[in-house]
């Protein structure tokens, strides 16, 4: 049997950051794949996007109870049970596709169970965190995670695409599954500090059902929280119909080789945001980081809808793209230092609930919103076409700009709000830190 290393602190965290960059990037070349084989054998762009949804919803659905499971258990062996899930998963799909039975619906059903151990995986690494490193580590810690994010999102569809042309599908799922053993390997083989004290004892005696509703009302009762929570959820919406609505916008005037040089080049922001908030090292307020590079996502949003421009567009990209990880790894700082270690379970899952609706809500709405609604609106004939029209032009893709225009405007304007409401610009001076080393 494999002893558990006796690691600490920072330590600890880069072994556990490396295998999760691993699986991560391994999920991305299967997820890529994927996309492209069903789209290839479907003509379908529904059942490509079913895929998508599938991904998102089991967050939404089974994140407050793994919220409670895991405050109840040891966040490793949640890890470590959350990881075999996946990789059971993955290997599940190999077999099928090897065997020529794999179809559509045995894809669903995989990205619906994949998506289920996630749900408890997430919440489980975010909540160490706090167990594991110091707090004057924190913000580099989260800038590193962003930072295995960004390389991911990079990394994967670039790669996906070459091995696709050489090993097939079947060869990048085998990839994604040695991934997982990588990094359950390394959970196994390490030992986190134990989250288990006097408050999670009466946990372990009370309702389950009681404390699967815990994390909404820890939020609830605090106002600074509650406010970033909404203000997260509220933008992410925007940011789920940039995703699902980049590809039309950019093909409606230009080609896809320069779609997917402006996509890498949003990578190439997401990569160096990451690299910026992981190497800075001065004492910063988290929140302000948010309202400023909010702002300027807003804005990039805003001028991407402007014109039938690629160097605009890519510009929008690389401003938009390198805000994002600044933004996300601040606001998971403020909730690690504002929330006590042995909840953020339930409340990280709450968070990750609350903030996963909005992507499949956007996923659901934008489409018809382009297709029925502001296209129409927008076309040379169109009800707009004499005022809006003047602006932002006229035809096939306007209407896609027109919802990227108001959807910037809108960021712009919670922003604006946001920084208005004290609790929330006050978040961090008003409520006390928990963690103190």
């Amino acid at each position: 049997m494999i002893q558990p290393l006796v690691v600490k602190g920072m330590q600890v965290f880069i072994l556990i950051w490396l295998g999760q960059i691993a699986s991560l990037t391994g999920s991305g070349l299967t997820n890529f794949a994927l996309g492209v084989w069903v789209y290839q054998h479907t003509g379908s762009v529904t059942q490509f996007a079913l895929i998508s949804l599938f991904a998102t919803i089991p967050r939404v659905i089974i994140s407050p109870l793994a919220g409670a499971l895991v405050d109840r258990w040891q966040r490793r062996w949640v890890m470590i049970i959350a990881d075999s899930g996946a990789g059971i998963s993955t290997l599940l799909l190999f077999l099928l596709l090897g065997t020529n039975n794999l179809e559509i619906w045995h894809i669903y059903l995989i990205t619906i169970a994949s998506a289920s151990f996630s749900a408890f995986q997430w919440p489980a690494y975010n909540a160490a965190i706090a167990l594991i490193v110091p707090k004057a580590q924190l913000i580099r810690v989260n800038g590193m995670m962003e930072l295995g994010e960004a390389l991911s999102h990079l990394i994967s569809p670039v790669l996906a695409g070459v091995l696709l042309a050489k090993i097939q599908l079947q060869g990048i799922i085998l990839i994604d599954f040695i991934s997982f053993i990588f990094s359950l390997f390394i959970l196994i083989s390490i030992q986190f500090p134990n989250n288990k004290n006097n408050r999670t004892k009466k946990i372990a005696k009370s309702s389950l059902f009681k404390e699967i509703f815990y994390g909404f009302q820890y939020i609830f009762q605090r106002k600074g929280l509650l406010g970033l929570l909404i203000f997260s959820a509220i933008t992410d919406l925007g940011l789920g119909v940039v995703q699902v609505l980049i590809t039309p916008l950019v093909l409606s005037f230009a080609s896809p080789t320069a779609l997917g040089s402006i996509m890498s080049i949003g990578g190439v922001g997401m990569l160096m945001g990451s690299l910026v908030i992981t190497l800075y090292k001065r004492e910063q307020s988290a929140i302000n980081n948010v309202f400023m590079f909010q702002f300027l996502g807003g804005l990039s949003i805003l001028f991407a809808g402007l014109r039938t421009s690629v160097k605009l567009s890519a510009l929008a990209a690389f401003l938009f793209f390198f805000g994002w990880p600044i933004i996300n790894s601040s606001t998971r700082l403020i909730f690690q230092k504002k929330v006590a270690p042995d909840v953020q379970g339930r409340v990280f899952a709450f968070i990750g609930g609350v903030t996963g609706i909005s992507f499949p809500l956007a996923y659901l709405v934008a489409g018809p919103l382009a297709d029925e609604v502001f296209e129409p609106l927008m076309s040379v004939n169109g009800l707009l076409a004499g005022s809006i029209g003047q602006i932002i032009g006229v035809g096939t893709g306007r209407g896609i700009a027109l919802i990227f225009v108001l959807t910037g405007v809108m960021t712009i304007v919670i922003t604006i709000v946001g920084y208005h409401y004290p609790p929330l610009r006050r978040v961090e001076q008003e409520l006390p830190d928990v963690i103190v080393t």
